[in-house]
């Protein structure tokens, strides 16, 4: 049986200088000083050095108590009775009101305790002005001085308030006051300084550090304050207070000290091996704990170590399972390695069996690779990345890849395979080619009883690899192998068959999805999505539905929305909010809303595409949500931004490996936007860079006769409306079923481009008669945004006081072209001379964060060096010289979002 735990116990001078620079050295923490007011007792619980004495003391000072509050501590070894009522005597005495009240006291061999509180009590009884008594070190008492704090806590007169310290919890029968509502616990979690605090720290130490510094130290530190006050005597006069805080950890010299003095040395030998062999740890509990020690009882160790508030917490409502504080944890691994350094490696294989039978396969893997055992940690990563992947972790899954040498990742077959994977889902698109073909080389070297889980892995790499790049006919037949090989039944891991032929359906019907082939995607993604479902595999479940919205936009507005809706439900739940699909719902969400003219509501949801989607590794993704971001620019009437996202829309066509029926429409949309403009010629180049069969495209002559509008020759704008009009040109869903949206829209604005062209004609008959035609297309669903791409409010207004059937909706849409014409248009950044590469961009993408050069280059798995020469590269490119200021412009150029130049906009609607 292991030995009991020590309280642990010292000095918290260390967190006692924790100054304010304006207030006379104090923190001033209002929320908790309130708690503290208005409870009859307090009880402050937190490990050492969690700032208890200074947070009290400056409570003193801030509420004005110097002269109502005794403060008694309790030394190690003086927790008897006679010694605790001697101080506590003493302590009420320097009181104000206390001194007039309670009688001297003089230690004497006879002393009864229960008699010194009898009368304590009684003298106390008058007290009519509130005094508040602090013990300090309530865990130094003996059993039977707790049991008469007990009894006075119970009986004291009202206007006696208690504050009682501890580093851990004492029996005290609080639970009766706690149910009264008397009682305040102000816990180590309470006292954990924020950034705010912690800056307050550094300012009143003359230390100057970063923002970003100051949070990371916080993090590391768990807030404690011991440890940032510490951090802070270190920070002092050092040369690089950047770097010392990324580097900082438990085993800086003035913290390990004081963690061994204070916690460490004080345990008994049993439970010392017990935290050292445990700390290779993340979480243990008292199985492994035994495991790993050969001994019994660790978990009533660890419970009685988080009870003593040793720096141990529980991590579950059981407490079964602990971790350890983060700088404790780093001490105990240093410890660890120069007590018994031979004994490492094995326990880390001793955890891996461990945890892979328990069903922790990230946890195995982990430990796999401290041992560090590459082979197993990879065979162990291999096995279990279909279940990881299925459930939407890619992200684990890339930390777990960083943790092997690169050269292992590129001779071993399973590892390139899965490197390929990340990479993929990482939107590098080439590196995962590499990757790829690398795996098809090393396959030859798995071992045959490995070689069809390769295989395996390589298929789905393939097939991911063909959708992101948008190649329809080799999605098909990865599909098709993947369902083949889920078919039968020894070529998969048990039980994996069903994920894999959703896996295939919904990757299938996603990229027909894009590549327009409607009546094909729907059922696959129909059956995949329930399969998904059955099996429980709500990533894939997301997925499928977040396509489903897509092709439910050419159904109806009813499915879009609920599919849409169940998609980013299901993503906010289980953390996938970031995840490229969640933008896939996001825009077709935003689509249809700007369909219906609801452009606020649009703005939210085309943001949240634009901040998730990546162009660079899925070119049809952002040619889409480019688009729909210039649909809503157009019929804000901002033409400048949306000739921006249209333009952008444009060069990402030609990055896709098979045509796009997006393609067409955007550079009409391109077109129409020159021509609103006053940049004919522009928008003449435009259309002649076309061969002959796009221009007799049905978009592309809508765009045509916007320009003859333009140019004021509606004659010319009839002549290329009319094969559209009579069914001879070639339109976006032939060969589809009739798709109501881009029907509607489409139709809508045919209609409203012959209504301006016939009434410019004199023909006002046959305007009335397009324009009543657009309104009978609108009216079912709200469908403005032909109207506010195409305006026409004179037309509008005589149609109304000629007589139509809708003319409530004719107010909406003049309702809001007012509403336009009356907001500023402001003036965009030029765009950059030199376009950043596709290195800069990944790089940029991280600016926004928090996070360091170095974790940059660390996500990117490239140098510190590299990280520095692409933000230099930005700076030069962008015209910037901050990293805030690079954001800045980077957002209002459309390269990043949300963009502060969309919000400016939106704050002048």
């Amino acid at each position: 049986m292991m030995g009991r735990v020590r309280s642990v116990g010292g000095s918290e001078a260390v967190a006692g200088d924790v100054a304010h620079p304006d207030t006379g050295g104090i923190v001033f923490r209002p929320r908790l000083f309130e708690r503290l007011g208005a409870a009859r007792v307090a009880v402050v619980s937190a490990p050492a050095g969690s700032g208890k004495t200074v947070f009290l003391r400056s409570w003193i000072g801030q509420a004005g108590l110097e002269d109502r509050a005794g403060w008694v501590t309790i030394g190690r070894g003086r927790g008897d009775p006679q010694s605790l009522w001697l101080s506590v005597v003493a302590g009420l005495r320097r009181t104000g009101v206390g001194s007039a009240l309670v009688q001297r006291l003089t230690a004497a061999p006879d002393l009864d305790g229960w008699a010194i509180v009898e009368r304590l009590l009684a003298d106390l009884a008058p007290l009519d002005e509130r005094v508040w008594l602090v013990i300090d070190d309530v865990h130094e008492l003996d059993p039977e001085a707790l049991a008469q704090l007990e009894l006075v806590l119970m009986r004291a007169p009202e206007m006696l308030r208690f504050v009682l310290v501890t580093r851990h919890d004492v029996r005290l029968g609080l639970h009766r006051l706690r149910l009264k509502g008397e009682l305040a616990e102000i816990r180590g979690p309470d006292l954990r300084f924020s950034v705010a605090e912690a800056e307050e720290l550094f300012a009143s130490a003359g230390v100057e550090v970063t923002d970003g510094a100051v949070a990371m130290l916080v993090e590391r530190t768990e807030g404690w304050v011991a440890g940032l006050r510490l951090a802070a005597l270190s920070l002092a006069g050092h040369p690089e207070p950047d770097r010392f805080a990324e580097e900082f950890s438990g085993t800086e010299r003035t913290v390990a000290e004081y963690l061994l003095a204070e916690v460490l040395d004080r345990q008994p030998e049993p439970v010392r091996r017990l935290l050292l062999r445990t700390s290779i740890l993340d979480a243990v509990n008292g199985e492994l704990a035994d495991l790993l020690t050969g001994e019994s009882g660790g978990e009533r160790i660890l419970q009685d170590l988080e009870a003593a508030n040793a720096f141990v917490m529980a991590v579950d409502g059981g407490r079964s399972w602990f971790r350890y504080h983060r700088l404790f944890g780093e001490l105990l691994q240093l410890e660890l390695r120069r007590a018994e350094p031979e004994q490492v490696s094995g326990l880390h294989r001793v955890a891996v069996g461990w945890l892979a039978e328990h069903g922790q396969p990230v946890q195995a893997i982990q430990q796999a690779q401290a041992a560090p055992d590459w082979d197993l940690a990879g065979r162990l990563l291999a096995d279990h990345w279909p279940g990881l992947h299925l459930n939407g972790q890619a992200a684990i899954v890339h930390d777990l890849l960083a943790g092997f040498p690169a050269e292992t990742r590129v001779t071993d077959g399973e590892l390139a395979a899965l490197s390929a994977l990340d990479e993929l889902s990482q939107g590098s698109l080439e590196t995962a080619e590499w990757y790829r073909v690398l795996a098809e080389r090393a396959i030859a070297a798995v071992p045959d009883a490995r070689n069809a889980q390769a295989q395996l892995l390589l298929g789905i790499a393939g097939l991911l690899y063909a959708r992101q790049r948008g190649i329809l006919s080799a999605v098909v037949e990865q599909a098709g192998r993947l369902q083949a090989i889920a078919d039968a039944p020894d070529a998969t891991p048990p039980g994996l068959g069903e994920d894999l032929r959703a896996l295939a359906l919904i990757t299938l019907g996603s990229a027909e999805f894009w590549a327009f082939q409607i009546d094909r995607a729907e059922p696959n993604l129909e059956r995949g999505v329930a399969l998904a479902r059955r099996i429980g595999r709500p990533y894939l479940e997301f997925t499928g539905l977040a396509y489903q919205a897509g092709i439910s936009q050419f159904r109806s507005i009813g499915e879009t929305l609920e599919h849409g809706m169940q998609a980013v439900e299901l993503a906010q739940r289980h953390g996938w909010s970031d995840e490229p699909t969640a933008g896939i719902a996001s825009v077709v969400v935003g689509y249809v809303l700007v369909w219906q003219g609801r452009l606020e509501e649009a703005e939210t949801w085309i943001q949240a595409a634009e901040r998730t989607l990546r162009a660079e590794a899925e070119p049809a993704q952002g040619l889409g949500v480019r688009l729909i971001r210039g649909l809503l620019e157009f019929a804000r009437g901002r033409d400048v931004d949306a000739l921006a996202a249209f333009q952008a829309a444009d060069r990402l066509a030609g990055r896709l490996a098979e045509p796009s029926l997006l393609v067409l429409p955007n550079r009409s949309l391109l077109v129409q936007t020159l021509a609103r403009l006053g940049e004919t010629e522009r928008a003449e180049q435009a259309l002649a860079e076309l061969d002959d069969q796009d221009r007799d495209d049905g978009n592309i002559r809508v765009s045509l006769a916007a320009l003859r509008l333009a140019q004021h020759r509606p004659q010319e704008a009839i002549a290329a409306l009319a094969p559209i009009l009579d069914g001879s040109a070639p339109l976006p869903w032939q060969g589809q079923p009739r798709l109501s949206l881009p029907e509607v829209m489409f139709q809508g604005g045919v209609f409203v481009l012959e209504a301006i062209a016939k009434d410019a004609l004199g023909d006002s008959h046959a305007a009335a008669s397009a324009l009543e035609r657009a309104l009978d297309l609108a009216e079912p669903d709200g469908a403005l945004e032909p109207f506010l791409r195409l305006p026409a409010s004179d037309l509008l207004e005589r149609h109304v006081r000629e007589g139509t059937a809708h003319a409530a909706l004719i107010a909406d849409i003049l309702s809001l072209l007012a509403e336009r014409k009356l907001a500023p248009q402001p003036a965009r950044p030029q765009p950059p001379q030199e376009a950043p590469s596709d290195a800069e961009l990944r790089v940029l993408r991280y600016l926004p964060t928090n996070l360091t050069a170095a974790q940059i280059a660390s996500e990117l798995y490239i140098s510190h060096n590299t990280v520095r020469t692409h933000m230099r590269h930005l700076y030069e490119k962008l015209g910037t010289h901050t990293r805030a200021d690079t954001v800045a412009q980077a957002r209002a150029l459309g390269l990043l979002a949300p963009s502060p130049y969309q919000r400016r906009a939106r704050s002048a609607d």
